[in-house]
């Protein structure tokens, strides 16, 4: 019963302090470790819920619920972190010419002709 209560707190206080985080800091990337934190203290008090007792075993779908969480935590991290290093790719890029574009260039294909062609082809 104490681990239960021991895991759930931990959680809270994660949970809190990435809330904290998030809302103080201002590069995306804090910002960004800062939601990871906020996952984990979930993901604690997800393992502090499912903890029904000595006599039973703990209950699965908590544990399938965290472990799905943990995929989409990573993938979300990882896209996160693509598109961040993406923005600050293009903060460091020089600013382009002020004159106008001349909009997209259009390359037509002239366009076949249907009739027969009479150039060389002869017939007796």
């Amino acid at each position: 019963m104490i681990a239960q209560f021991l895991y759930g707190g931990a959680g809270i206080l994660l949970f809190a302090l990435g809330l904290w985080s998030l809302l103080v800091h201002a590069p995306l990337l804090r910002k960004l470790i800062a939601l990871n934190i906020m996952g984990a203290g979930v993901f604690h008090v997800f393992i502090a819920i499912a903890h029904r007792g000595d006599a039973l075993p703990p209950d699965p779908v908590p544990h399938a619920l965290v472990l799905t969480g943990i995929v989409v935590a990573v993938s979300a991290t990882a896209l996160a972190l693509a598109l961040n290093s993406r923005l600050e790719q293009g903060e460091n890029e020089p600013e382009p010419a002020s004159s106008p574009s001349p909009g997209p260039r259009i390359h037509m294909q002239p366009a076949l002709s249907t009739e027969p062609s009479s150039k060389g082809a002869t017939h007796p």
